[in-house]
This record gives C-alpha cells, sequence and structure tokens, in this order.
C-alpha cells in the first residue's frame, strides 16, 4: 500500500507583524522590560543586603548578651538556648565546630534571623523575628513590578504614538508615490517640513521632499515630450496633406503607387502620433453605450479585410454567449480590436483565430509569440523586436484606448507558440426591472401620456 505525503507549509506570521510600528513596539517593550529587570534586582540585591546587614546585627548583638548571660549563669531570653529546637543544622554544625553565623531560616511557620556560637562543644543560638525584614523586601519587590510594568506601559504608549506619526506620513508618502505611478503627476506629499527650509527636516521629510521633486521633473518632461508629439504631428499634416493631393496627380505606374503607399504611412503615423498625444493628456471623451459584441466583432474583422477565424465559446447551459452586451465606446473599442487584428497578421502567423467568451475577446496568431521586454513592461513606442515592420504604435495605442474605455487588455503567449492579446470589457448585464418595451406591451396595456 503506497502511502501519500502533504507537503507542509511552514507557519507564516501575520501580515501586520511585519510593519514598522509593530517592531518598534516589540523593540521598546523588550529594551524597557529588560531595563527594568536589571534595575529591579540592582535595587532588590542592595535593598536585600541592607535588610539583611541590619537583622545580622542584631542578632549577633543580642547573641553576645546571650553568651554573657550563658558564662554567669543566669537565665537565658526567650528563643535562646543551647541547640534551641527549630535551629538550622547548617548553622548548629557551624557553631558546633568553633565559629560564629547567622541564617535565616522559618520556625514555627515565621521567619527568623537564626545567630549561633559555640559554647562547650555544642551551639548557644539565639533568634531575632525577620517578619518585618521579610515583608519589606516582599513590598519593594511589588512596587518594583509595578512601576516595571507601569513605565513599561507609558513607554510604550508614547513610543507607539511617536512611531505612528513616522509611518503615517511615511504611507502617505508611499500613496502619492502609487498615484504617480498609476498616471496622477499632479500628486504632491506636500510634507509642511520642505515646505519652510527654516524647519528641521528628518529624514521622512527628506524622502517625501525628493518624491515631490522627482514627480515634478517627471511631469515637466513628459509634458515637454507631449507637447513636443502633438507639435510634430501637427506641423507634419500639413504638408502631407498637401503631398497626398500631389501623388493623386503623378501618372498612373509602379513609381506613382510607391509614393502614394508611403504618403499614406506618413499619413497613418502622423494620426497615431496625434492619437497617442491624446491619450497621454487624458482629455479623452467616452461616449459609452451598450452594444452586442459579437456583430460589433464580425465587423471589426470585415473591415479590416483579413483572413481572421471568428470562435464564440459557449455557456455550461448550452447558450451561445455572442448575444453577450458590454457597456462601451463603439468607436475606441473597434479601434482597439482594429489594431490587435492589424498586429497579429502583421507580426504573426495564420492562422489568426479570435475567440469571443462572454465580454472576453481573444486574439491569437501562430507566430513567434510577443517579445520578452512587451510581456514584461507592455508595448513601447517604436520599438519592435528584431528589426520587424511597424512603428510599435499600434499595441500602444490599443492600450491607451482600452484604459479609456475600462477594458483590461493583457498580454501573453501561448504553450504551444503564438501572441495572445485578452481584452477583458466591463459587461452589460440588465435587471429585472429593465424590459423592453415590445415584450411587455400586450401585458401591460395601453400607455398614457400625461
Amino acid at each position: 500500500m503506497r502511502r501519500h505525503g502533504t507537503k507542509r507549509r511552514g507557519l507564516r506570521a501575520p501580515a501586520w507583524t511585519a510593519t514598522l510600528t509593530w517592531k518598534s513596539a516589540v523593540f521598546i517593550t523588550v529594551m524597557c522590560c529588560a531595563l527594568a529587570a536589571l534595575l529591579s534586582v540592582l535595587v532588590h540585591s542592595e535593598v536585600t543586603r541592607q535588610t539583611v546587614g541590619q537583622a545580622r546585627e542584631k542578632a549577633l548583638s543580642r547573641l553576645e548578651d546571650v553568651t554573657v548571660a550563658y558564662e554567669t549563669g543566669e537565665a537565658l531570653p526567650p528563643g535562646s538556648g543551647i541547640d534551641p529546637p527549630g535551629l538550622p543544622a547548617s548553622l548548629r554544625a557551624l557553631a558546633a565546630g568553633g565559629d560564629r553565623g547567622t541564617l535565616v531560616a522559618h520556625h514555627n511557620g515565621r521567619p527568623v534571623m537564626w545567630a549561633a556560637a559555640p559554647a562547650d562543644g555544642r551551639a548557644l543560638a539565639t533568634e531575632v523575628d525577620y517578619s518585618q525584614s521579610a515583608r519589606t523586601i516582599n513590598d519593594l519587590d511589588g512596587a518594583i513590578v509595578g512601576s516595571s510594568l507601569l513605565a513599561t506601559g507609558a513607554t510604550l504608549l508614547v513610543g507607539a504614538f511617536a512611531v505612528t506619526r513616522v509611518t503615517r506620513r511615511l504611507h502617505q508618502t508611499a500613496r502619492v508615490a502609487r498615484r504617480i505611478s498609476a498616471g496622477d503627476l499632479d500628486a504632491r506629499v506636500g510634507d509642511p517640513r520642505t515646505a519652510d527650509p527654516s524647519r528641521p527636516q528628518d529624514e521622512v521629510a527628506i524622502v517625501a521632499g525628493a518624491l515631490d521633486t522627482m514627480a515634478s521633473t517627471l511631469q515637466r518632461k513628459l509634458l515637454t515630450e507631449q507637447r513636443f508629439t502633438a507639435d510634430v504631428a501637427h506641423e507634419l499634416r500639413t504638408p502631407l496633406t498637401g503631398l497626398s493631393a500631389a501623388a493623386e496627380l503623378l501618372p498612373p505606374g509602379r513609381p506613382s503607387e510607391l509614393v502614394r503607399d508611403r504618403v499614406r504611412t506618413m499619413r497613418g503615423l502622423t494620426e497615431d502620433l496625434l492619437e497617442i498625444s491624446r491619450l497621454d493628456a487624458r482629455t479623452e471623451q467616452v461616449d459609452l453605450d451598450v452594444h452586442e459584441l459579437a456583430p460589433l466583432v464580425e465587423r471589426v474583422v470585415r473591415a479590416s479585410g483579413t483572413e481572421t477565424e471568428i470562435l464564440s465559446e459557449r455557456t455550461a447551459a448550452g447558450r451561445p454567449r455572442e448575444h453577450v452586451q458590454v457597456e462601451t465606446d463603439k468607436r475606441r473599442l473597434e479601434r482597439v480590436l482594429g489594431n490587435l487584428i492589424t498586429n497579429a497578421h502583421k507580426h504573426g502567423r495564420p492562422p489568426v483565430v479570435l475567440t469571443v467568451d462572454g465580454p472576453v475577446v481573444t486574439v491569437r496568431d501562430h507566430g513567434p509569440g510577443f517579445p520578452d521586454y512587451l510581456l514584461a513592461d507592455g508595448p513601447q513606442r517604436f520599438r519592435t523586436e528584431g528589426g520587424g515592420k511597424g512603428h510599435g504604435l499600434g499595441l500602444t495605442i490599443a492600450v491607451g484606448q482600452a484604459e479609456v474605455i475600462g477594458a483590461a487588455l493583457t498580454f501573453s503567449n501561448a504553450q504551444d507558440g503564438g501572441a495572445v492579446a485578452r481584452l477583458t470589457l466591463p459587461e452589460y448585464v440588465r435587471l429585472d426591472a429593465e424590459v423592453p418595451e415590445s415584450r411587455c406591451a400586450p401585458e401591460c396595456g395601453p400607455h398614457h401620456k400625461e
């Protein structure tokens, strides 16, 4: 019988234990506890030494009186005698050996300080009540523990408050950095410490100031690039229009076709540059409406003039999903799909298959696939792998227009070869109350207009 083992997963600490606040709190607590323990040991040792020393002096002084009384034959005071009951064996042996000594022990349920001295080969001993001294030490230990806990708690609260202020500013800086990376170049931390040079700046303020400076510099460079792109495209438009008109006047022939083809390519490049500049400026206005996805896709394929195969997935119930409706801008969606189809035919190999699966449209070719840089960082302008055809703006425009209409466009390579572009659109779900009037008229009766 074969036994199948399961791989054990190591216990992972919760995510909040990795925060700076948690680590600071643990560090402060550990340091406070260590400091409190050290001080407690020192105070306890010193007070105990003094208390025991006073009790020992008192016991030895009484032992001297008992020794005088024993030598003169007088009656010994209570708690004194030769080998009295309760005398610790170690102290009895010490006195029988000819030495004096003291020892704290319990006798009759209470702590006492014993003092013993040699007397005729035996131990002459006496006891002194040690209860008050023991209570003093115990009360001191309790006070030390209580004050240590109070001091640790107060220090922890103050430290957590101070650390939280720092972490709050760090989180604010991180949020602004994420907004900038998402395209919001107007986002700034605006730390008041960086606005006033006379105020002392801590490390967080320095990081916030550096982020704001970086964002401002990046914004200026991008705006300069956008203005340059738009200006170039606008400046090229006028001469290209004249060049296009002049090309149409050329006599028929192969040279004329080549000129007109190059002019069309340059005009397309100019229009692409203008479109990218508008996308970069985020000034596009979206005209949303509800559309049947399948007919729209078929119209784009027919308009492309390519041999693109269209497939439609089916739901578990067997209903064709090509009747799915999406809420989108039809013109921009056609632009995205057209660019994806054109890119697949230009840089891939047939067959090119377009699949409609609910609100998801997938365009796949059977060529070498997308290059690594595109899979890692997305399409880049004016860059093609291996000196391929095109200027690299088609997929860049597709990504920008997909973002404008609220769709998600991802790129990958199929395991058996070929590039895969997947466009996920926001699906329109009809509510039960939204019943078309043509379906409701026979049952609902006539409508009256007031």
